[in-house]
């Protein structure tokens, strides 16, 4: 059984960064597209940025566009999220996620989970 496990996350005041990491727990494991999703309080899980496993295409959503990248290591074991120029509304428990398919924005689409990690951002 594969796992993932995210790190990184943390209280940070808005206009700040953070890098959040997702390690999967098997070498051989490639998924399609390895994603990060997001759920604050009372919402639904969104999605927030992806990439293709093999060819390092990304996407993002429109609302972190220009401030969050989304790589992958050449070794293909961790997926990182740098946030940059963080918000208030940003705030949420930020999870990574594997699907065998390509480049859903939903979560549905998506077999594998890490536990999550939370990023709380001041105003």
């Amino acid at each position: 059984q594969v796992q993932l496990v995210e790190s990184g996350g943390g209280l940070v005041q808005a206009g700040g960064s953070l890098r959040l990491s997702c390690a999967t727990s098997r070498r051989a494991f490639s998924p399609n597209t390895m994603a990060w999703f997001r759920q604050a309080p009372g919402k639904e899980r969104e999605f927030v940025a992806g990439i293709s496993w093999s060819g390092g295409n990304t996407y993002y959503a429109d609302s972190v566009k220009g401030r969050f990248t989304i790589s992958r290591d050449n070794a293909k074991t961790t997926v990182y999220l740098q946030m940059n120029s963080l918000k208030p509304e940003d705030t949420a428990v930020y999870y990574c996620a594997a699907s065998f398919g390509l480049g859903s924005h939903s979560p549905g689409a998506y077999a594998y989970w890490g536990q999550g990690t939370q990023v709380t951002v001041s105003s």
